[in-house]
């Protein structure tokens, strides 16, 4: 097992959860590990618009795995990829497109079964668990499901929806369990207790804060798109601004010093 690999898995198991302020390309992701982030995580929405697609499982692997290189080429700290539904309708064209992903150093992914049956999920779990052990790469698989989401399952049975795909995913491999949406405490609770995997959750109106959140049980707690999603309406605004009035002033003043940021980037190459 790789030193980034075990790393990563060690983190997922500490008395605090993992915070992933999750990166959409290897400047932000450089800038959001020096500020501290013990690891990289990518978003799928992020890193889809930075590169001109929608969000949806329909960029080219080849473009997300040079962007993966990228980041790795540029941080000290493990990366962990949305790797979305694997790109593929089924678990032979997953486990094949993980290849490239394996190769830019990434010892972590996101996998998740969106609308899909939970056993096409857990096929690619487990297609995908034995290409990388045979590459040598001990990957997590977050394995995430979408019953909050996307709401699979009536209120009040989401839980026992959730923990009943959970134990499905591993069975099949997955090391963790991604239920983005959930926020109530006595659901998080109950879902973290049952699991038995390290339990993720992501940034949505009315989740408690991380200190909260460990003593519920999470491990695990990912911004998802919402800082690219906050990045896209900042520019949106100074770009809509100067284009309208040529005003310098707000352009300048609150920036980051181009000074720091070559410093930043030096240091990288």
């Amino acid at each position: 097992m790789s030193d980034h690999a075990k790393h990563f898995r060690a983190l997922h198991q500490g008395p605090t959860p993992l915070i992933l302020a999750n990166a959409w390309d290897a400047g932000s992701a450089k800038l959001i590990e020096s500020l501290g982030a013990k690891a990289i995580g990518t978003t799928s929405a992020g890193v889809d618009w930075t590169l001109g697609y929608p969000d949806g499982n329909v960029l080219p692997v080849t473009k997300l795995a040079e962007l993966a290189a990228n980041i790795t080429r540029v941080v000290a700290v493990p990366l962990t990829v949305d790797f979305e539904a694997g790109y593929s309708e089924d678990a032979a064209g997953a486990a094949e497109n993980i290849k490239p992903i394996l190769d830019a150093g990434a010892v972590g992914i996101n996998l998740e079964d969106g609308g899909d049956p939970p056993a096409l999920l857990a096929a690619k779990i487990e297609r995908i668990k034995k290409t990388a052990s045979s590459r040598g790469v001990d990957l997590f698989i977050n394995a995430r499901t979408d019953v909050y989401l996307r709401g699979l399952a009536p209120e009040g049975q989401r839980v026992k929806e959730t923990l009943a795909r959970g134990k499905i995913y591993r069975a099949a491999g997955a090391d963790g369990l991604f239920a983005p949406a959930v926020i109530a405490e006595a659901e998080i609770r109950e879902i973290a207790a049952g699991a038995d995997l390290p339990l993720n959750v992501l940034v949505r109106p009315g989740l408690a804060a991380a200190k909260d959140l460990s003593g519920w049980g999470v491990k695990r707690l990912s911004a998802g798109s919402g800082i690219a999603q906050m990045m896209w309406g900042y520019v949106a605004g100074l770009a809509r601004n100067f284009l309208e009035n040529g005003e310098s002033g707000p352009l300048t003043g609150s920036d980051m010093p181009y000074g720091e940021l070559q410093a930043l980037f030096s240091a990288a190459t």
